[in-house]
């Protein structure tokens, strides 16, 4: 099957083609426009609810049927409570400011010479998600409100969700005067390659998927990437932390949710409090249904653990089992989470404020926390409204990817007839005067 633009079937290429056209029209948009449309977008998802649902029950039970696992298919899952949520955040998206347009620099090179520097959309951005549904709802509302078009390649298990959903979010915008091509539905998966090679119409490719599905889109592709491959995040428990916290800590960065880039798969425990930690702490796991694997040196602390090998630790297990590893001290924690980890998000649990400060400057993350959860690095959770994903790169965006994150930057310069040669040859001079 084809991409779709409206109701029309393109292939990859001429749907890149038409969102580098409309991504122009949609960065001269006023916010008033954009927001107009996003509310009707969030009016017209609630009243298309129970179709919405039907279309997602005909998902699960081909899901189920295919013998998917349970996490995959309670991910899958899209109705009632979670189309409210989605359609919460995007109404909280509504309020927030445009980030469009913002002056981060006004600086006077002259007395008649205005240097600005302005934020403006990216342009056309490709987004390859998981089977979630309400990512489509998430991702298609960020590049609107940020002024960009979003071609969408969603997970083959919520063809029948991602297909409703993209019909009623891309008519509703439409009527309400955007162009066809700000939003853009690819179905087959042959069509990844050809957006692949789209890089005079596609800006910028953020891949929500596997490592290796994360490689083989930055191998393969001239077109710049944003996004992480693996989601290895850790819970250290130093030996001041407070059980008491690091219990359910633990066990809500674990089975909250666990079919997500941001539960924890790797949990390192200090020497000297795994004796009391570990009785607990495996209690709080099992009664969850959670596989512990260990170190040897866990197997002195409580029985029931399964032996860890080298691969555990490099393992995203997006499922109920977890990785416990005993450490002699920070330095270790700290070294292991870098060597082993995927720079996501690693956590601290203790009540000494040097060791968390040392943790938060040594461990190179996009996310460090100290005692909390794992689970709250999300767009939605940091008030972001929502994001198009995760970034563990360093450049442009780093952590949920929110409006912020969507948006780059133009130097805009206001003149009056000025000459560089008359800078060079002395007749005038630099006065670099922030405003």
């Amino acid at each position: 099957m084809s991409g779709t633009i409206g109701n029309a079937a393109v292939n990859a290429i001429e749907a890149a083609a038409r969102a580098k056209t409309d991504s122009r029209v949609l960065a001269t948009l006023s916010i008033e426009t954009r927001n107009g449309a996003l509310v009707k977008i969030a009016d017209a998802l609630m009243s298309h609810s129970v179709e919405i649902a039907e279309a997602n029950e005909k998902d699960l039970k081909a899901a189920q049927a295919d013998g998917l696992p349970d996490p995959i298919v309670k991910r899958l899952a899209f109705d009632g409570k979670k189309i409210e949520d989605a359609v919460a955040g995007l109404r909280d998206m509504i309020g927030l400011a445009d980030p469009v347009g913002r002056i981060m620099l006004r600086r006077e090179l002259d007395a008649d010479l205005l240097m600005e520097q302005v934020t403006c959309p990216i342009g056309v951005i490709g987004v390859i998600f998981e089977s979630r549904p309400d990512a489509l709802v998430q991702i298609a509302a960020l590049c609107l409100k940020s002024g960009n078009a979003a071609i969408l390649k969603g997970g083959s298990e919520a063809a029948n969700t991602n297909r409703t959903l993209y019909e009623i979010i891309h008519g509703t915008g439409v009527e309400a005067g955007l162009p066809q091509g700000f939003l853009t539905l690819l179905e087959s998966r042959s069509e990844i390659n050809e957006l692949l090679a789209c890089h005079e119409s596609v800006d910028l490719i953020i891949p929500r998927g596997s490592n290796e599905f994360v490689r083989y889109i930055m191998d393969y592709s001239e077109i710049p990437v944003m996004g992480h491959a693996d989601g290895i995040c850790h819970v250290y428990v130093d030996k001041a932390a407070d059980i008491a916290k690091a219990v359910p800590i633990v066990r809500d960065s674990k089975t909250q949710y666990v079919a997500v880039c941001n539960a924890v798969e790797t949990v390192l425990v200090h020497k000297d409090i795994a004796a009391a930690l570990m009785p607990p702490l495996m209690e709080a796991l099992t009664d969850k249904g959670v596989e512990v694997r260990g170190c040897e040196r866990t197997f002195a602390t409580h029985s029931g653990i399964k032996p860890a090998i080298e691969d555990d630790y490099k393992t995203e297990y997006l499922d109920y089992i977890v990785t416990v590893k005993v450490v002699d001290d920070i330095a270790e924690a700290i070294g292991h989470i870098n060597a082993y980890g995927s720079h996501h998000t690693d956590a601290i649990i203790t009540e000494d404020d040097v060791a968390a400060a040392i943790f938060m400057a040594g461990v190179d993350s996009a996310g460090v926390y100290h005692n909390c959860s794992t689970r709250f690095a999300d767009g939605f959770r940091y008030g972001f409204g929502a994001e198009v994903g995760v970034s563990t790169g360093k450049l442009h965006a780093r952590g949920p990817v929110g409006l912020d994150g969507l948006v780059t930057y133009k130097y805009l310069l206001h003149g009056n007839g000025n000459l560089v040669g008359d800078y060079a040859e002395g007749r005038k001079s630099f006065r670099f005067k922030d405003l």
